[in-house]
């Protein structure tokens, strides 16, 4: 089947769907194209268990796919909750021969992929979007039993969420690539002669091949508006998936090449990459000449290892950070510790943007239940988790599972530092009992001891810092932030200037910040179409989930020129 044959119109289907999504980036007002409940009233009475029952076909077999100058196969995964997963993947060896393989094939599509323009693109892409979500609930399953999150919290944040976000990053590049006309008549006067008369055309053209290296905790989330910005400009892509977290994004592949041979293009436009753990492949990739464009969720090492190697791409980073939570007074204690509590809590802090340092004046805060010294603040937050943990079968739908052993080791490690406010405790999970579960631990410690607090404890870890003013809880959390990098803080305050203040400190250190929070909006999560998602302004990110500049550098306009024949000139 021809290119043209098939893919006349693909955007048609999903005009609506681009449309309304075109119109949130520019308003941010609240949108989502992906319902999140997963209800059966929304989603079909047997959607849960075919879902179910789809993930578990996969398991302890061969996963369908195909990868040029893959040679064997490779099975790396375990469920925190505690079965291996024993999925085989093409392993893709970091050789020479196999990757030179890899990369010819994925190149040849290109040019195709290329000349068909951003509205072809864009419509391949929405139908790769429309039939993850028809598969939204074996995604759910794959991304809970890869990443430890709850069941629903995997069905929203690595379904629905993950969906908006991508739709988000193709809504950008489209506003992106159509911003200037395709082609243009110029003419330019040229006193008593004849005018000067060009015909001009001007065509996106992709960088290269775009490798996405994907992350254990949000596997679709993270790596979705990477993967569907490089592929919706142009580019061919690379999915390089944690080991620990490879079926969601074999998923994801597994459609994006379906879709992209059912409209006429080559298959290996979208590969994967599949490794043993101990092949550290992604290192080898990142440095190949073909790869011009990186998206990478992870540790601060690799990232600012891959900003200074990979010097012919171009790097779009997440890393860790330390977010912080200034205490200075509130008109809802209750309200304030059932927030932070949730925060603390949900998928035990496995979050980039969990709070980890609450700075509280050491003379206390003022509260509407009157004042409150930092142990009386301590003990609320403390009482506030106790509650919302309180029964087990609940608990583990908050938590989640420890997504590796790094988690716990930390954990113990920052339980022997400081005074212990809140101890973490081990949970039964009444399903899977070999799932690792535990509460969060609240340490308290004195704004000296920056060397325990100023690094990111990622994980169920928070640290109750006792400061001398709200004014050096401030100054502390601009400094960590900019020296550390930061995702989100949190401010409570009853007073304007001390909102202002934070206000400027954030905007200072380049972090999110949020507002005395006390209902069902936590500080820990954002939404597609209007929150920013990192701000590239500290050094916990170098990129924002989405904007212009997320999308902007994965290609570039070429022009062509030529002299206007007179016929048309004068027609």
């Amino acid at each position: 089947m021809s290119v043209e044959a098939a893919t006349s119109d693909p955007l048609s289907r999903h005009r609506e769907t681009l449309d309304a999504a075109l119109e949130a980036i520019s308003t941010r007002r609240y949108f989502s194209a992906y319902p999140e409940s997963p209800s059966p009233r929304v989603y079909g009475e047997n959607a849960a268990s075919e879902g179910q029952a789809a993930f578990e076909r996969w398991l302890h077999d061969d996963f369908p796919l195909d990868t040029p100058g893959a040679r064997g196969s490779v099975a790396s995964e375990r469920s925190p909750y505690g079965p291996d997963l024993a999925v085989r993947y093409p392993h893709l060896p970091a050789d020479e021969a196999a990757l030179d393989q890899l990369f010819s094939a994925m190149r040849a599509g290109m040019p195709a992929w290329r000349d068909a323009g951003p509205d072809v693109r864009a419509g391949v892409c929405l139908e790769v979007l429309a039939r993850l979500h028809a598969r939204i609930f074996e995604l759910g399953y794959a991304v809970m039993h890869t990443s430890g999150q709850a069941f629903v919290m995997a069905f929203q944040a690595g379904g629905a969420h993950a969906l908006d976000r991508a739709l988000e990053s193709i809504a950008y590049s489209y506003a992106e690539m159509t911003r200037h006309a395709p082609a243009a008549y110029w003419e330019k006067p040229a006193g008593k002669g004849e005018p000067l008369r060009m015909d001009k055309t001007y065509t996106v053209v992709p960088r290269g091949v775009g490798l996405v290296i994907g992350c254990n905790t949000f596997p679709t989330w993270n790596s979705w508006p990477g993967l569907f910005a490089s592929l919706v400009t142009g580019n061919a892509v690379l999915v390089k998936p944690h080991p620990s977290a490879v079926l969601p994004l074999a998923i994801t592949v597994q459609v994006a090449r379906a879709v992209l041979a059912e409209a006429g293009f080559e298959p290996d436009l979208v590969c994967l990459a599949a490794e043993d753990p101990d092949d550290r492949l992604a290192a080898t990739l990142a440095v190949r000449p073909e790869v011009r464009v990186i998206d990478y969720t992870g540790s601060s090492a690799f990232g600012e290892w891959l900003e200074r190697n990979a010097a012919q791409a171009v790097p779009y980073t997440e890393k860790a950070g330390v977010n912080c939570v200034v205490l200075d007074s509130t008109d809802d204690f209750a309200g304030m510790c059932r927030n932070l509590a949730f925060s603390l809590s949900l998928y035990t802090g496995q979050m980039c943007t969990a709070p980890q340092n609450v700075f509280v004046p050491r003379g206390g805060i003022e509260t509407d239940q009157g004042h409150k010294s930092v142990e009386e603040v301590g003990q609320g937050v403390a009482a506030a988790v106790d509650k919302l943990l309180g029964d087990d079968a609940r608990a583990v739908e908050v938590l989640g599972a420890i997504v590796n052993d790094g988690v716990l080791s930390r954990l113990e490690a920052a339980a022997d530092n400081g005074n212990v406010v809140l101890a973490s405790r081990t949970i039964t999970h009444p399903v899977w009992p070999d799932a690792r579960v535990r509460t969060p631990l609240i340490v308290s410690l004195d704004g000296a001891e920056e060397s325990m607090y100023a690094n990111e404890w990622f994980g169920p870890v928070s640290f109750l810092v006792a400061t001398d003013s709200t004014e050096q809880s401030l100054e502390l959390f601009r400094r960590t932030a900019s020296e550390q990098g930061a995702l989100t803080a949190i401010v409570y305050s009853t007073d304007d200037k001390v909102l202002e203040a934070a206000e400027e400190a954030a905007v200072t250190a380049g972090v999110a910040l949020s507002v005395n929070l006390t209902g069902g909006v936590f500080v820990n999560q954002s939404a597609a179409f209007s929150d920013f998602h990192g701000t590239g302004a500290n050094p916990a990110s170098n990129a924002t989930l989405t904007d212009g500049a997320f999308v902007a550098g994965r290609f570039r306009v070429v022009q062509s020129r030529r002299p206007t024949p007179a016929a048309s000139s004068t027609a």
